[in-house]
């Protein structure tokens, strides 16, 4: 795979991005608008790749995020490559540098999430360079976007260790993601943080795993709580992506937490990723009547899902988890068809809390105005607790930082994150509604 180098001068190519919302808020408030955006990107030198054609003209495939300071924002830094540091430790790219890796899907069906959380990361490694850095170095941000696509994750992380050295990895979203890099991290005895990806397999691949969000078992007992204690619902469907680790996982558990409560599932249907056409599986959920429908999964599908459950005048409560949280599903669906859903995420950039406030003006700051989603606040701490490690370790050496990870006590953008014994974070979610085409809140539910 061939590469090339872009010098980019100022700002590189735009992005559209978009945003959603998400935990300590009072009840009934409404999340700001997050209507689609463009910025620019951090000054980044990158190194596009011949086979990419989806972003153009930069092709941010990969990057170094150096030195970033207020003064020197817009100045184009020399490319130094990402040779394997010679007679130091892993990931210095210098004296004064420690190399992180960030795999994210910047492109394709998850891309929103992605970009999200990849933001988030930027955010927060630009913070802690201008504050000095950690140990009295920069942190360098190498980043790849993976496309969204199965596989590729492997091939990024794989790099990052082998020729970059890396000290540690960031990533990624999607559990199935995660799930193919973990492994690669294990056996390297390098550190990896997901900041968002909630199936309990993803830290049970090994030590060197972690995450800094709830868990699925956690996500389905809540959700079968709202859906039973909430929404008074004793007979609900499920409609599921089997395609996903993450909707499969979900769906378990949502259905076994929604059954020991007392509910009953009277039908399970089936879809997967990318698919278009949902309304035989639809017709078939009709047919059942019942209460509410389950949809673990994520927003492309889910968004369809429920304009179309609404065309065939299925009007019960739908509701998912945090998959759901993107603005592209009020474009999909509709604000109309989307009353009488609800779905469960990790932050809401109106809760009441210091860190979050600073978080949210940071980002809205650095981004023109756009408001942080769950994912960005996740990207933001995953960086954050990888540098209070570092911090705390006194040592850029892989080892050292996973030991010091485990014993994380650190308070950012979405709240407390410290590890249990599985190497998870065990936080507070939120419930989001939409009304009148817009996110609201609904209430909190503490672990």
């Amino acid at each position: 795979m061939g590469t090339g180098v872009d010098r980019i001068k100022g700002a590189s190519a735009p992005s559209v991005v978009e945003s959603s919302r998400s935990p300590r808020l009072k009840a009934g408030g409404e999340i700001p608008s997050l209507s689609p955006q463009r910025y620019p990107e951090p000054d980044l030198i990158h190194r596009s790749f011949d086979h990419d054609l989806t972003m153009k003209p930069a092709q941010p495939r990969r990057a170094f995020l150096a030195t970033v300071a207020a003064a020197t924002a817009a100045t184009v830094l020399p490319w130094t490559g990402c040779k394997p540091s010679e007679g130091g430790a892993a990931g210095a790219a210098g004296a004064d540098t420690i190399k992180v890796g960030e795999f994210c899907s910047l492109t394709g069906t998850e891309a929103t999430f992605g970009v999200s959380s990849h933001e988030g990361t930027v955010l927060a490694i630009e913070e802690i360079n201008k504050a000095g850095g950690v140990l009295g170095k920069q942190l360098q941000l190498l980043h790849e976007d993976n496309r969204s696509t199965a596989g590729e994750s492997v091939t990024i992380v794989k790099k990052f260790i082998s020729r970059d050295k890396v000290v540690a990895v960031l990533g990624e979203v999607a559990s199935g993601r995660s799930l193919e890099a973990g492994p690669v991290c294990q056996a390297a005895g390098i550190p990896m943080i997901s900041p968002s990806s909630t199936n309990p397999k993803v830290t049970e691949v090994g030590d060197c795993v972690f995450r800094v969000c709830f868990t699925d078992p956690f996500q389905g007992r809540l959700i079968a709580e709202f859906a039973r204690k909430s929404l008074k619902l004793s007979r609900v469907a499920v409609f599921s992506d089997v395609s996903s680790a993450y909707g499969d996982g979900l769906r378990q558990y949502f259905s076994d937490a929604f059954t020991a409560a007392g509910g009953q599932i009277v039908v399970q249907q089936k879809y997967s990723s990318k698919d278009k056409d949902f309304k035989a599986q639809l017709t078939a959920i009709k047919a059942t009547n019942p209460e509410g429908i389950c949809v673990p999964g994520y927003y492309n599908e889910v968004g369809l899902i429920i304009k179309q459950a609404r065309e065939l005048g299925i009007t019960v409560p739908m509701f998912g988890g945090d998959g759901w949280e993107a603005p592209e599903l009020i474009q999909i669906a509709g604000g109309e068809a989307l009353k009488n859903t609800y779905y469960s995420t990790h932050f809401s950039p109106i809760q009441d809390t210091p860190e979050a406030k600073l978080f949210v003006a940071a980002y809205k700051a650095r981004y023109q105005g756009k408001t942080p989603d769950a994912m960005a606040a996740l990207g933001y701490d995953s960086a954050k607790v990888l540098a209070d490690a570092i911090r705390r370790a006194g040592s850029a050496e892989p080892t050292k930082i996973k030991a010091a990870l485990v014993t994380t006590d650190l308070v950012a953008a979405s709240g407390r994150t410290r590890m249990d014994a599985q190497r998870n974070a065990p936080k507070a979610a939120v419930i989001i509604t939409v009304e009148n085409g817009q996110f609201k809140f609904v209430q909190t539910v503490e672990p």
